[in-house]
């Protein structure tokens, strides 16, 4: 039985959707356990709620030791300015005492992300998330070309051979659409296969 943990930080509900999508996918494989949490939210709340933030996310708030629990891990987070969010950062930078202890070495690790505009730095967010997962000694996956959703023209849509993707808007108003959310489940399920194979 694989333990994945799908952690993440959402604003406006995209990725919040989309972790819902990955793990749907995840909970595909026979045996996992799959769980959603969120990092804490760093934003003043007066701010959070002036610039719309969605405040009713139902995930419980991880603590970082707990990361030390699961056998694979797979991060959500929007984009900002090319990295990933700040409360993102501040999370992982508590983590300190597992990569004294080794705790996530050779765990699976994987990301997605969303951005306002399709070129947005979804990949630069992810390319800048992995030097994290690789100091912690994980073993970091993609989204192959497997799923091929991502590489069809019918539409403008996120997705890479880095991770699942979602397009925002300007202001926030497109939510993931169900190609985007497909890529998100395939992601999940392959994450979680990996997973199993090494630690079911």
């Amino acid at each position: 039985m694989a333990k994945v943990l799908v952690l993440y930080h959402s604003f406006y509900g995209h990725i919040e959707a989309m972790a819902e999508a990955v793990a749907k996918g995840a909970r595909e494989v026979g045996g996992a356990k799959v769980e959603i949490k969120r990092v804490p939210e760093t934003m003043p709340a007066d701010v959070f709620a002036k610039a719309g933030g969605k405040a009713n996310q139902a995930a419980p708030i991880a603590q970082p030791a707990e990361l030390a629990n699961y056998d694979a891990i797979v991060f959500g987070t929007p984009t900002r300015f090319g990295n990933m969010t700040g409360q993102m950062r501040n999370f992982l930078d508590q983590t300190g005492a597992l990569w004294m202890s080794g705790a996530l070495v050779g765990k699976v690790g994987s990301v997605f992300t969303s951005s306002a505009t399709q070129h947005g730095g979804q990949e630069s967010t992810i390319l800048t998330f992995i030097p994290t997962l690789m100091h912690h000694g994980m073993i970091v996956v993609g989204l192959p070309y497997a799923e091929q959703r991502q590489m069809g023209l019918d539409e403008i849509k996120g997705g890479s051979p880095y991770c699942a993707s979602t397009i925002a808007g300007a202001s926030g108003e497109r939510m993931p659409s169900e190609q985007e959310l497909g890529m998100a489940a395939f992601q999940g399920k392959h994450v979680t296969t990996i997973a199993t194979k090494l630690f079911g």
